[in-house]
């Protein structure tokens, strides 16, 4: 297993995995150019995610997706730990947004991270369109932390 990062050009290439996450281009194209991207491989792709600094020291995922096929198998969280390791010496907070879903909430929190506050009406303030995960209407941004 071997984390790569992506380089600029490249990075749309990547846009049919990162819409799994994202549900709109407009929003990933916010964030995209303006984070590093980084690929996790076993033979072939299974996981990526972008990471952006929003002010010195601290640091975001934005979009960490795992290609279908190779969901609940570990990349994810094996990814998440790489890139802890990687930004330690770079910063001292990771953050992660979600939706408000019991699962993804749960994830992300076996992986070290812990509830730190809610944007108010994220999802349906910023998208064009009404987002479902697990079948429930994500209305709220949950922000997670974790110590770097």
């Amino acid at each position: 297993m071997k984390i790569v990062k992506i380089a600029d050009n490249d990075k749309t290439k990547y846009m049919d995995l990162l819409i799994i996450a994202d549900e709109q281009i407009n929003m990933i194209e916010k964030y995209l150019y303006r984070g590093d991207m980084f690929a996790l491989c076993d033979d072939d792709l299974k996981a990526l995610c972008v990471v952006t600094e929003e002010e010195p020291g601290v640091y975001e995922i934005k979009n960490m997706v795992t290609v279908p096929q190779y969901q609940r198998q570990g990349y994810g969280s094996k990814l998440i730990s790489c890139i802890v390791d990687s930004y330690k010496d770079k910063g001292k907070d990771l953050y992660v947004g979600t939706g408000d879903v019991p699962g993804t909430l749960y994830f992300y929190e076996t992986c070290g991270f812990e509830r730190s506050h809610i944007v108010k009406n994220f999802f349906t303030d910023n998208y064009d369109h009404a987002i479902y995960e697990d079948g429930k209407q994500l209305v709220d941004m949950v922000y997670l932390k974790r110590r770097l």
